[in-house]
Formats: C-alpha cells, sequence, structure tokens
C-alpha cells in the first residue's frame, strides 16, 4: 500500500512538470534549423546596418545602427502590431517593447548600443530566434554582420 502511494505521489507531480517542460520546448530554439538566407551589411547615412533576406522579398529582420544616439532597432517583417518582440539566443532570451510602422510594414523595438542582449545576438552559437506572440519564430543564423552593426554603434 504504502509503494501505491508514493507512486501515486511521483505520478501527480510528474504531469504538472512535464507540462510545464512541454511548453518550456516550445519556446526552446535551440535545435531549430536556421531558415536560409544571407545577411548582409552596409554603411547608413546614420550609421549602418546589417539585414537578413531569403529570397527575392523584403528583409525578414534588420538591424540598425544610429550612431548620434547610439541605439540599435531590431526590424522584424510583420504584418500587425504586437506589444513585444521576443529574441532568443544560445545565452539570453528577452522580450522587448515593440512598436508598428505601418508604412514599412515592421514591428521595432529600440535598444541601447551597450545593451547585452546586442552581445548575445553577435555571438549566439549557430541560430537566433526572433518571435512575435501567436506567430512561429524566425529562426536566423547567427554571422558576423550583427556584431559589426552594434560594434559600429559603440565606437
Amino acid at each position: 500500500m504504502k509503494k501505491f502511494r508514493v507512486a501515486a505521489l511521483a505520478l501527480a507531480c510528474a504531469s504538472p512538470l512535464s507540462a510545464q517542460t512541454a511548453a518550456t520546448a516550445a519556446v526552446d530554439l535551440q535545435y531549430s534549423t536556421p531558415i536560409a538566407g544571407d545577411w548582409t551589411y552596409s554603411r547608413t547615412a546614420t550609421g549602418s546596418e546589417a539585414s537578413f533576406r531569403n529570397g527575392a522579398g523584403p528583409a525578414q529582420l534588420t538591424l540598425r545602427c544610429t550612431r548620434a544616439t547610439r541605439r540599435v532597432t531590431i526590424a522584424k517583417a510583420a504584418t500587425g502590431a504586437a506589444p513585444f518582440l521576443s529574441v532568443w539566443t544560445s545565452s539570453l532570451s528577452r522580450s522587448i517593447p515593440a512598436s508598428y510602422q505601418p508604412t514599412t510594414q515592421q514591428l521595432v523595438a529600440d535598444l541601447a548600443a551597450m545593451d547585452g542582449l546586442l552581445d548575445a545576438m553577435a555571438f549566439s552559437r549557430g541560430r537566433l530566434g526572433v518571435s512575435v506572440t501567436g506567430q512561429p519564430a524566425l529562426v536566423l543564423p547567427s554571422w558576423e554582420e550583427i556584431a559589426r552593426v552594434v560594434e559600429d554603434c559603440r565606437t
């Protein structure tokens, strides 16, 4: 009888834990395959930018440095507003307040150039993810163009 109680207790405790693990695993992008495409880096009149494109469409993600303000803008292609842009890297994840720009059809978040999330994005192991609630994550390869934009804003 004692063994039955212990087994029942273990089963009851395991159920919420496995549900929590399943929910967490859905957000964990460490094993996701980045989409095909390329990062490009370019200097701009106000600083620099790195854009990720796949195919002939618009940029899926752009990081833009504005040197005068020492700010980095993260812009993700979007069809509507969302309160946050969630960024996942191999070492750090965070949701950043965002605003929708209907003229460019982008969801935009702004960070100080010294924000540690930018370092995490630049040095993420193989991939980084950007997502909006209710949509699948955009998983991209982590290339050197990200680090170049961040460094441009810091110097």
